[in-house]
């Protein structure tokens, strides 16, 4: 069952008011009926309440808390993918899959190789639409917090973003020696903020590669394969939350 996200101000003493376009997908979707539980979670707290369906109207849907729930669906680290602008729909499809692994935030990047380019008014849907992908995400994975989506950054504003982070990690065709399993056996405190920067369809240039690395970024090999773009931000997510979740 998805779970549903509300604001503070939707909770109102012991009950719970789902408004906008979740009472269609209740209603019409899901096709649930008054007195059917349903989890909800406050997207300001991060709080999890267990809820009954108690009555539907034309705009609104009003829930009864039965009972807060403690337990959180939040992985230990927090992941940000630095994603190189792909071709097509790729984006969405990164977003979407990279939600549900536990992905926390997103930041599509201009990098020399990009052959997409997006205008400022192309930007705006673009990103809402985005937005929208990584909150359905959520809901259908049961998260507990939505992922962040940022607006398109340069490569260089990029470099300055690198000392916000524990560390950060470029999959790169040429590296022969650094591996992932290296610098994860690196990584010893929890709670870390860890930032994966991923290029484009026709890789990252070397000269992009020397800047960032400059700065403190750690350039590993995936191994002998070369991987697609959105194969790469997936495989990278998935493999560190395994290790340090």
């Amino acid at each position: 069952m998805p779970k549903f996200f509300i604001k503070d101000e939707q909770i109102q003493n012991n009950n719970i008011i789902i408004v906008g376009e979740d009472v269609k997908h209740i209603t019409n979707v899901l096709r649930m009926k008054e007195n059917e539980e349903i989890t909800i979670c406050n997207i300001d707290t991060s709080q999890n309440y267990k809820c009954i369906i108690k009555v539907f109207t034309k705009d609104n849907i009003q829930c009864e808390i039965l009972n807060k729930e403690e337990y959180t669906t939040e992985p230990n680290v927090q992941i940000t993918i630095f994603q190189a602008l792909p071709k097509a729909e790729k984006m969405e499809f990164i977003i979407q899959k990279c939600t549900e692994i536990g992905v926390s935030e997103f930041v599509p990047v201009t990098m020399n190789r990009c052959v997409v380019k997006i205008d400022n008014k192309n930007e705006i849907k673009k990103i809402d639409r985005w937005k929208k992908i990584a909150e359905s995400a959520a809901k259908q994975s049961g998260r507990d917090a939505i992922p962040k989506v940022e607006n398109v950054i340069n490569f260089q504003k990029l470099c300055q973003l690198v000392e916000k982070y524990d560390i950060v990690l470029i999959a790169y065709e040429k590296e022969n020696e650094n591996t992932l399993k290296n610098e994860i056996r690196n990584l010893k405190k929890k709670d870390l903020k860890v930032a994966l920067v991923i290029g484009p369809e026709g890789g990252i240039e070397e000269n992009e590669i020397n800047s960032i690395k400059q700065v403190g970024a750690k350039i590993i090999t995936l191994g002998k394969r070369i991987l697609r773009t959105e194969t790469a931000a997936i495989y990278l997510s998935s493999v560190i939350i395994y290790e340090l979740d």
